[in-house]
C-alpha cells in the first residue's frame, strides 16, 4: 500500500496506451485515477452540442469551468472526431489555465492518484515521485486507435488515422503552453513492440524502482 499522497505521473502521445497503463496502475496500488484528456474531450463536446466553434476563447473557458468530474460520457467522448477536436481546444492557453487547479485538485486527495495526459509530470504534478513518459510509433499507434474505433462499430480508414495521430503529435509538441515533451526525471516506456501485459509489467517494475529510491516502500 503506497503512503499518503503519492502520485504517479503518465504522459505521452494519443494512443501510445498510457491510459490502459494508467487505469491498470491504479487499481494495482489503490489509487485513484483521472484521465485527464477526458477534460479536453468534454471541452470540445459541449463548443460542438453548442455550435460554437473550437477556437471560440471565451466560451472554450466557459465550457472548461464549467466541467464536473463525475458526468463525462466516456463512450461518445472517446470518438476520433472528439480526440480531433479535443486537440484543438487543449492547444487553447486559457483552457489548459482554466483546467489546472481541477486537475492538482484530484491529485492532491489525500491517499494520492494516478493522472495521464500530455503535461503531468511537466506542469500538473512536476512533483510527482513516479513520472513515466510512454511512447510508441505513429504507425503502431495509428494500428491500435483503428482497432478501438472498430471495436465500437466505427468506419475506419488507416490512412485517415495515421494523419491524424501525426497531426496531433505535431499539435501537442508544438503548441506555445504545457507542450508535450518528457520531464528531465521521468522514466521512458516505448510500447511498440509490448502487449498490454508487457508494458504493464514494465510500468510496475517502474513504479516500484522509484517508490524504492524515494523511500516509499
Amino acid at each position: 500500500m503506497p503512503e499518503r499522497g503519492l502520485i504517479i505521473a503518465i504522459d505521452g502521445p494519443a494512443a501510445s496506451g498510457k491510459g490502459t497503463l494508467a487505469r491498470r496502475l491504479a487499481a494495482n496500488f489503490g489509487l485513484p485515477h483521472l484521465d485527464t484528456g477526458l477534460l479536453y474531450r468534454a471541452t470540445a463536446c459541449a463548443l460542438l452540442d453548442e455550435g460554437r466553434p473550437l477556437d471560440d476563447i471565451r466560451a472554450a473557458v466557459e465550457a472548461a469551468r464549467g466541467l464536473a468530474l463525475c458526468d463525462f460520457d466516456e463512450a461518445r467522448l472517446r470518438t476520433r472526431e472528439l480526440g480531433e477536436a479535443a486537440s484543438v481546444v487543449a492547444a487553447i492557453p486559457q483552457v489548459r489555465a482554466a483546467l489546472i487547479d481541477m486537475q492538482r485538485g484530484f491529485a492532491g486527495r489525500p491517499q494520492g492518484a494516478v493522472l495521464d495526459g500530455r503535461d503531468i509530470g511537466t506542469v500538473i504534478c512536476p512533483q510527482a515521485p513516479v513520472k513515466i513518459f510512454v511512447t510508441a510509433s505513429a504507425e503502431k499507434r495509428a494500428q491500435r486507435r483503428a482497432l478501438e474505433l472498430a471495436s465500437r462499430g466505427e468506419k475506419v480508414d488507416y490512412a485517415a488515422v495515421l494523419a491524424d495521430v501525426r497531426k496531433r503529435d505535431e499539435r501537442d509538441s508544438g503548441r506555445s503552453q504545457a507542450p508535450l515533451k518528457m520531464a528531465e526525471d521521468a522514466v521512458a516506456l516505448d510500447t511498440t513492440d509490448l502487449d498490454i501485459e508487457a508494458a504493464y509489467r514494465a510500468a510496475c517494475e517502474i513504479v516500484e524502482e522509484r517508490l524504492a529510491l524515494a523511500g516509499k516502500v
